[in-house]
C-alpha cells in the first residue's frame, strides 16, 4: 500500500503520527513524505537552516521513507502564499505516488500553516478524483503543542474517531523525535518525551491498549 504523509513543518509527522508511520513501514507499505515549509532567513541563520535540513534527512531515513519532497515554502507564512502554489505540488505528488491513504494536519489548529496545508490538500483531493488518484482514505492528525493549543472559540476542534495501536512503536517514535535537536523540548514542555508518551497513553486508553495515535476521518471511499 502507498501512503502519503503531508507535514507543514518537519516535526509535525513525529508529533502526530510517528508510531503510525513505523507501523506502515513494518507492514511493508511505501511511504511518501511531503514537508511544505522550511526555515528561512533572516528569521533563522544559514547554519540553523542547514542543521534543520540535515535533521529532516535523518528522520526520513529513520522512518524508511521511500520518497521525500520538500516544497521549501516559508515556515509560519503559508497564509501569505497563493493557495495554488501549494495545491500544484501536492497534486503532482498524488498523481505520481497514487497513495491509498493520506495523512494531513488538522485545520482547527493554533498554527495557521497547518490550516493552510489542510485547505490545499482538500482542494487537491476532491472526492470525484478518488478513482483516478487511488486515494481511498484521508485522515487528519493532531500535532502536540499546536492542535491542543487552539482556543475554544476556534473551529473545527480536533475530534478523533480513528485510532491506531502504536504500542510496539512508541519507544522508536521517541528516539526519532530526539533527532529533531532544534525542535524537541525537555520535560515538562509539550514536545518533551513524557508529554508524547502521556498523549499516546490517553489515546491508547480510549481503545483499551497501551499506546495509540488518534486521527479524524475526513473521507473514506469503500469498495
Amino acid at each position: 500500500m502507498n501512503v502519503l504523509v503531508l507535514s507543514a513543518h518537519p516535526d509535525d509527522e513525529t508529533l502526530g503520527l510517528g508510531g503510525t508511520m513505523l507501523a506502515h513501514r513494518a507492514a511493508g507499505d511505501s511511504i511518501a513524505w511531503v514537508v511544505a515549509t522550511q526555515a528561512h532567513e533572516p528569521g533563522w541563520s544559514a547554519a540553523t537552516i542547514e542543521r534543520k535540513a540535515r535533521e529532516v534527512e535523518r528522520v526520513a531515513e529513520a522512518y524508511g521513507v521511500d520518497r521525500l519532497d520538500r516544497l521549501g515554502l516559508p515556515t509560519t507564512r503559508l497564509d501569505t502564499v497563493p493557495l495554488g502554489e501549494l495545491i500544484d505540488p501536492i497534486r503532482r505528488v498524488v498523481e505520481e505516488v497514487r497513495p491509498e491513504v493520506v495523512y494531513v494536519t488538522h485545520p482547527g489548529d493554533i498554527h495557521t500553516d497547518h490550516a493552510c496545508l489542510f485547505d490545499a490538500t482538500a482542494a487537491s483531493l476532491r472526492a470525484f478524483r478518488a478513482v483516478t488518484d487511488g486515494v481511498r482514505k484521508v485522515l487528519c492528525y493532531e500535532t502536540l503543542s499546536s492542535t491542543d493549543s487552539a482556543p475554544p472559540q476556534r473551529t473545527p476542534r480536533f475530534a478523533p474517531n480513528v485510532f491506531r495501536d502504536v504500542s510496539a512503536h512508541l519507544e522508536r517514535k521517541l528516539e526519532i523525535m530526539a533527532l529533531y535537536e532544534t525542535e524537541a523540548q525537555p520535560d515538562p514542555l509539550p514536545r518533551g518525551p513524557s508529554a508524547l508518551r502521556a498523549l499516546a497513553r490517553v489515546r491508547g486508553a480510549t481503545i483499551g491498549v497501551e499506546y495509540a495515535e488518534a486521527f479524524e476521518l475526513v473521507r473514506e471511499v469503500l469498495s
